[in-house]
């Protein structure tokens, strides 16, 4: 199907913004931290796990330990999440669209 040239320009832009907040998103990097800073984790944007500190104190107490990570995961996937919101507002807000659409 043949779109009129000025949408076709508009889905040929919108498909670069796509591409260029895909790459923008992937270059996010994130730490938190749980337990005062005993337990760190280091996130992509796509939330791979890129690094993992743990306080060698914390390493006897194994239930500790674990929601220490669990937190700590949870906070860096929440920060993650935050970011590409704040990037994705940012680019869609260019576009001229109403608030909320996305």
């Amino acid at each position: 199907m043949k779109l009129p040239g000025n949408m076709q320009s508009m889905m040929k832009q919108a498909q670069q913004m796509q591409q260029k907040l895909q790459e923008e998103i992937a270059a996010i990097r994130v730490e938190a931290s749980a337990g005062g800073g005993m337990v760190s984790v280091k996130m992509d944007g796509q939330k791979n796990v890129l690094g993992v500190r743990i306080d060698p104190e914390v390493a006897g107490d194994v239930e500790m330990l674990q929601d220490m990570m669990m937190a700590a995961f949870n906070e860096a996937a929440k920060k993650v999440d935050e970011e590409a919101q704040g990037k994705m507002g940012g680019m869609l807000g260019g576009m001229g669209l109403p608030p909320g659409m996305f």
